[in-house]
């Protein structure tokens, strides 16, 4: 399946993507699941499946306006320099353990959503990411299990605020202003991908490709990244994980290429959707 959140009419469900064509799930199932976290944490995912197949679309996409995949996500993930490509633009070493860092869920904005460049810097940069939506949650799960408590696969764009990235070693500042983090258009469960290292991704910015790679070219794969967290945290329902940028990012380019106030940018995961914003002066 692919599952998207919507708001239709001034209200908010969620549904499967057959197309263009919406099949509205939250419209019986939302007492019981009010969101797609709900229907992760309920382990509900095959009653979505029935239904959907059991049930006429009633929305079409271009009618509502999408939300973030998942509204509500207890914890964001970020995984930094997980490409060779991008180690090597930053001119950084190979490291032993994946680089963490963490999102706030009210930086989320969804698929054709305004992405917000902050007023207060110039150096606001795109990064293309997978997202990794966990189905399952544990704790010190392995390797060998990890794949098991994956719920789908998302489009992300993690827009960095360079500048206050590097204020200190700490990158979180630049991270987490509001409306930098796109996340969609929807989930695209595994048995939609059954070749997942043979996808690829690719950024565009004003339709020019700035970022192209192969998912099979990840530092750390998601069972290491899903093994590493769980080790030091509880992974939940509904818990999403941005996996990395592979090289390109405008920052380190001669001469730089950051988003500015009306240009369109694309994130591409083949099998796995597109994900479109158009650049915004915050308000």
């Amino acid at each position: 399946m692919k599952l998207v959140t919507f708001e239709a009419g001034g209200k908010a469900s969620y549904g499967s993507l057959a197309g263009d064509r919406i099949i509205d799930l939250g419209a019986s199932l939302g007492p019981r699941y009010p969101g797609i976290r709900a229907v992760l944490e309920a382990g509900a995912l095959p009653e979505l499946a029935r239904l959907a197949s059991a049930t006429a679309a009633t929305h079409s996409l271009a009618d509502v306006k999408l939300l973030p995949v998942i509204t509500n996500p207890r914890k964001i993930f970020c995984v930094g320099l997980n490409y060779k490509t991008h180690v090597i633009e930053t001119k950084r070493s190979d490291s032993a353990y994946p680089a963490i860092f963490t999102r706030f869920a009210d930086t989320l904005v969804a698929h054709d959503a305004p992405l917000f460049k902050p007023n207060i810097s110039n150096r606001f940069d795109f990064e293309g990411e997978l997202a990794v939506v966990i189905g399952k949650g544990g704790r010190n799960i392995t390797q060998a299990n990890a794949l098991d408590h994956i719920a789908g696969y998302a489009c992300f764009n993690d827009g960095s605020v360079r500048d206050w990235q590097r204020h200190t070693h700490q990158w979180t500042p630049g991270k987490n202003f509001p409306g930098t983090g796109a996340f969609g258009p929807c989930l695209t469960t595994p048995d939609e991908v059954p070749d997942f290292g043979a996808q690829t991704i690719t950024t565009r910015l004003n339709g020019e490709v700035v970022q192209h790679a192969s998912l099979s070219d990840l530092i750390f794969t998601l069972p290491v990244i899903i093994e590493y967290l769980s080790a030091f945290t509880p992974l939940m329902p509904g818990d999403v994980v941005a996996t990395g940028t592979p090289g390109g990012v405008g920052d380190k380019r001669e001469p730089p290429l950051y988003m500015k106030d009306g240009d369109v940018v694309e994130v591409e995961i083949t099998g796995i959707g597109l994900l479109r914003n158009v650049v915004k002066n915050e308000v």
